[in-house]
């Protein structure tokens, strides 16, 4: 198979509605997840350490981090299923039993430190060697997103494209299956690396493509006529979706340009996301709307790195001073928006920095419900939101009459506890 591979890859980039064409390239979502994730898992960790970790899945600080990398559509679809906590089966043995929770915050802290594939192998073994019940390579998922080119993300439909694909039996639910697994996609990574990317994402959104059956590849045949029609209505299915996530990207796309049009007239300096620069609104690209570069921020480079993948950030002319902030959402989960704008407050609470997200109209009460959730009221960070129809319907009004950012305060909404 590994001679027949290179059609199949040309296969996978060329077409459209591929993972690789939908998911891995051309994507700030997945760009932003990294530095959310990794900072999910700062604060699973530091929840352990302070025993305020609590002993359901349900609010804590692990949902946050699985809800960010369930967003992440696709290929991580599902993610946090194998952590919900099954009083029933007692599993995954993580939430009643202290040193087992113990365990897994000391590997996910020695995990965010490794800089080394032996050094992640070991802790992998450490982890192993407790036989936590019920807690597997789901893990792994979380592991990609600390160290994309390190560690493959692991789920049914990546197995089954991977058994599929080469003719192996590999099982779920195993440390060790799963190792095997990865030490064969490290070597068809590296020798096909000039057709795919030393980032797993690449090869593992072609194998869950073939796992789903979206691709046919090498003997894998639909078992009977009823399979054939449930793929085809799958593929029909994805179609659909990646219409609909176009038509989100523009409105996405036109909600910035109207605050970065709001900001300019507020007297503000303005800039977007650095990955949406180039992109269009009514013949506009945003980046002939802002500053030219972000002005330099008095935070460590990793926190400005997150800072700058905000959708819109005004800051107070001439200054590096934010005075607010906005993420604009689609049909995702908010979470990872939520954690850049408290990250950003954390970051810099000198300023008093307003902070908002802009949600379609339909996702009002979501949008309630989360930012009622206990786990974002202990944060500190008070966010507003405001709707799509509300800012689209006032953008003019605002530029004309506005006298200051406040302004914004009279179409936004908050969440009164």
């Amino acid at each position: 198979m590994s001679a027949a591979l290179p059609p199949l890859i040309q296969q996978y980039k060329a077409d459209s509605e591929s993972v690789y064409n939908t998911w891995f390239i051309n994507n700030e979502e997945r760009l932003k997840a990294f530095r959310s994730i990794r900072r999910g898992v700062q604060q699973v960790v530091k929840d352990i350490k302070a025993g305020s970790f609590g002993n359901d899945f349900k609010g804590t600080s692990l949902e946050f981090v699985l809800s960010v990398i369930s967003e992440q559509k696709q290929v991580f679809q599902g993610a946090a299923h194998p952590f919900y906590w099954k009083p029933k089966l007692r599993i995954p043995d993580i939430y009643e039993h202290e040193d087992n929770k113990r365990a897994f915050g000391q590997f996910l802290e020695s995990c965010l430190a490794a800089t080394t594939e032996q050094q992640l192998l070991k802790e992998i073994d450490i982890l192993d060697r407790r036989k936590i019940k019920g807690l597997g390579p789901a893990v792994a998922s979380i592991l990609y997103f600390l160290h994309p080119t390190l560690m493959p993300p692991c789920n049914t439909a990546i197995v089954n494209g991977f058994n599929a694909l080469f003719g192996e039996k590999i099982k779920l639910g195993s440390w060790s299956e799963y190792l095997r697994m990865r030490a064969r996609l490290r070597d068809l990574n590296q020798e096909h690396r000039q057709h795919l990317s030393l980032d797993y994402g690449a090869l593992s959104g072609l194998l869950f493509d073939v796992g789903v059956k979206k691709m046919i590849a090498g003997d894998q045949q639909f078992a009977t006529d009823e399979d054939r029609d449930k793929y085809q209505q799958q593929a029909q299915k994805r179609h659909k979706e990646v219409q609909s996530e176009a038509q989100e990207e523009n409105q996405h796309t036109e909600m910035q340009h109207h605050l970065l049009r709001i900001g300019k007239a507020l007297g503000c300096d303005v800039t977007t996301a650095i990955n949406d620069r180039n992109r269009l609104s009514g013949g506009q690209k945003l980046s002939f709307l802002c500053l030219d570069q972000h002005p330099e921020l008095p935070v460590p480079a990793d926190v400005a790195s997150t800072i700058r993948l905000i959708d819109i950030v005004w800051f107070a002319p001439g200054t590096s001073r934010v005075v607010a902030a906005f993420e604009v959402e689609k049909s995702t989960s908010i979470y990872s928006g939520i954690l850049r704008l408290t990250d950003l407050a954390f970051s810099m609470p000198e300023n008093e920095t307003a902070l908002y997200l802009v949600v379609p109209d339909a996702r009002e009460k979501e949008v309630q419900a989360q930012l009622s959730r206990p786990a974002i009221r202990a944060a500190g960070a008070t966010i507003h939101y405001i709707l799509f129809s509300e800012l689209r319907q006032h953008c003019e009004a605002l530029c004309k009459f506005g006298d200051s950012p406040a302004a914004m305060r009279k179409i936004a909404k908050s969440v009164v506890g």
